[in-house]
C-alpha cells in the first residue's frame, strides 16, 4: 500500500541502487575500454537534425510564453476568482501568492530547460552545422545571464577530466588539509565535531546560499572551482587562466551579450517596475539557479561515487564517476531534456543530441555493468544526503570517496596491478 503525499518518509529514502553500491565496500575501478563502449552504440544514433532540435527549442519557448501570459493575467484571474467566490481582502491576497507560486515553479523549470539547451549547443550537439549551434547557444545560454562561449570552454574541459582533481574545472571537493584536521591515523571524534559538524539549520542555510547563488559565484570569482587557478579567476575576464589567448574575442563576444541582457533588464524595470521585473524574470531566474546547481552537482557528488588523481584517472572512469537520476520525472525529461536522466551517456557521447540519448543508454548499460549508476533515490533527499554526507575528502591517493562529518567513507580503493590501464581517450569521442 503507498503511503500518503504529505508522509515524508515516503521522499526520504535511499534508492536500492545507492544501497547496491554501498555493500560494494571495495572498489574496484573500471577497466573498460571507450573502444567498447562505442562499439556498442548504434551509427544512426550520433546524428544530428537542425530541424528536430528547432522544433523542441520553438515548443520550450512557447511553452515558457504561455508561462509569462499567464503571469500578467494573475490580477485579472484573482479578481475574477475572488468575485464568483465571495473572497475576502485576506483571502484574495493567498490566491494572488499561490498563482505566482505556481507561475515561479513553471517558469523556473523554463529557465532552466533554456539553459539545458543551450549546453546542448555548446557541445555541437543540436546541430550539424557548427554556427547554428553558437547562435542558438548565446541567445539560450544569455536570456538566463549565462556567458555562452566562456561557460563552454570551461564545461568542455570538465568532460575532458571529469572527477580527475587536477584537471577537473567544477566541484572540486575540500581536503582534510584545507579543514584543518589531523592525519587520519590520529583524529578522533571530538576532532571532527569541533571541526565540521553543525547544526541543521546552518546546513540549510549553507545549503540555500549554494543553490540560488553557487552558479553566478562560480562564474564571477571561480567558487567551487579548480584551487589551481589563482585569485580573480573570472569567466567574464579575457585574460583569465581558464582561457587560451585564442578564446579571447569569443570571452568579450560573451561578455557584450550578457551586458545587451543586462540593458534589457534595466530598461524593462525603467519603463514599468521593478517589481514587475522581480515578479516575472528575476525570481524564476534565481530558482532556476537552484534547479541547475542541484542536478549538476547531484550528477557528480554521492557518497559512493569516486575521485581520482594522477595515474589512477582515465577517461571512462572519469565519465563513470556520475550518476544517472529520473530528476523530477517527466518534468525532467520533457523540460530538461533528460540532462540528469542520461548524463552517464552524455559524458561518454557529449555531441550526441539529447533525444537520442535514452537509446545510447539502454545500449551501453550491458557494456558498463556494474560500473553503470543509477540512483532512484528521491531528489531532494539525495540532495540533502550529498550535502551533509560529502564533506571532505583525503589529500592524497589515487582514488578517494568522499568522508562524512564523522570522517568515514562508504567505500574504499585497494590497489590492484590488474586494475591498471592506459588512458585510452579519443577526441573524437569527447569534444
Amino acid at each position: 500500500m503507498s503511503q500518503p503525499w504529505w508522509n515524508l518518509s515516503r521522499y526520504c529514502y535511499d534508492g536500492p541502487e545507492y544501497e547496491a553500491r554501498k555493500r560494494r565496500a571495495i572498489f574496484e575501478p573500471p577497466v573498460l575500454s571507450i573502444k567498447e563502449v562505442h562499439a556498442a552504440v548504434p551509427r544512426h544514433l550520433f546524428e544530428k537534425s537542425t530541424w528536430k532540435s528547432l522544433f523542441y527549442v520553438g515548443r520550450h519557448l512557447a511553452l515558457s510564453i504561455a508561462f509569462y501570459v499567464f503571469a500578467t493575467r494573475i490580477d485579472d484571474l484573482t479578481r475574477s476568482f475572488c468575485a464568483f467566490c465571495g473572497c475576502a481582502d485576506q483571502a484574495r491576497a493567498l490566491v494572488s501568492f499561490a498563482l505566482w507560486i505556481n507561475y515561479w515553479f513553471w517558469q523556473s523549470v523554463s529557465f532552466t530547460g533554456f539553459w539545458t539547451l543551450g549546453h546542448e549547443c555548446g557541445h555541437d550537439a543540436l546541430s550539424p552545422v557548427g554556427w547554428m549551434n553558437h547562435a542558438l547557444g548565446m541567445v539560450l545560454h544569455t536570456f538566463v545571464l549565462t556567458p555562452y562561449f566562456a561557460w563552454r570552454i570551461t564545461h568542455r574541459s570538465h568532460h575532458k577530466g571529469t572527477n580527475h582533481l587536477e584537471r577537473d574545472e567544477t566541484y572540486h571537493p575540500v581536503t582534510r588539509k584545507d579543514l584543518k584536521l589531523p592525519d587520519e591515523n590520529v583524529a578522533t571524534s571530538m576532532d571532527y565535531k569541533e571541526m565540521i559538524e553543525e547544526t541543521p539549520a546552518f546546513t540549510l542555510f549553507k545549503m540555500v546560499i549554494r543553490q540560488f547563488l553557487g552558479f553566478q559565484l562560480y562564474l564571477l570569482h571561480n567558487r567551487k572551482g579548480n584551487p589551481k587557478y589563482p585569485p580573480g579567476t573570472s569567466h567574464y575576464k579575457p585574460s583569465s587562466k581558464l582561457f587560451k589567448p585564442e578564446d579571447r574575442n569569443a570571452i568579450i563576444a560573451s561578455d557584450i551579450a550578457i551586458g545587451t541582457m543586462l540593458a534589457f533588464l534595466g530598461t524593462w524595470i525603467h519603463w514599468t517596475s521593478f517589481g514587475n521585473v522581480w515578479r516575472l524574470y528575476l525570481v524564476p531566474w534565481l530558482w532556476a539557479h537552484n534547479w541547475i546547481v542541484m542536478f549538476t552537482y547531484l550528477q557528480h557528488s554521492d557518497p559512493t561515487i569516486p575521485y581520482y588523481r594522477g595515474r589512477g584517472w582515465t577517461f571512462v572512469r572519469g565519465a563513470l564517476a556520475t550518476i544517472d537520476r529520473p530528476v523530477f520525472g517527466w518534468i525532467g525529461r520533457i523540460f530538461w531534456h533528460g540532462i540528469a536522466h542520461d548524463h552517464v551517456a552524455h559524458h561518454f557521447f557529449v555531441s550526441v543530441p539529447f533525444y537520442n540519448l535514452p537509446a545510447v543508454t539502454e545500449a551501453i548499460k550491458p557494456v558498463l555493468g556494474e560500473h553503470y549508476n543509477y540512483d532512484s533515490t528521491p531528489t531532494i533527499y539525495a540532495l540533502w544526503r550529498a550535502f551533509t554526507q560529502c564533506v571532505f575528502i583525503e589529500p592524497e591517493g589515487d582514488v578517494v570517496f568522499f568522508k562524512n562529518q564523522q570522517g568515514k567513507a562508504l567505500r574504499e580503493y585497494k590497489f590492484s596491478a590488474a586494475q591498471s590501464q592506459t588512458n585510452t581517450t579519443s577526441e573524437e569521442v569527447f569534444e
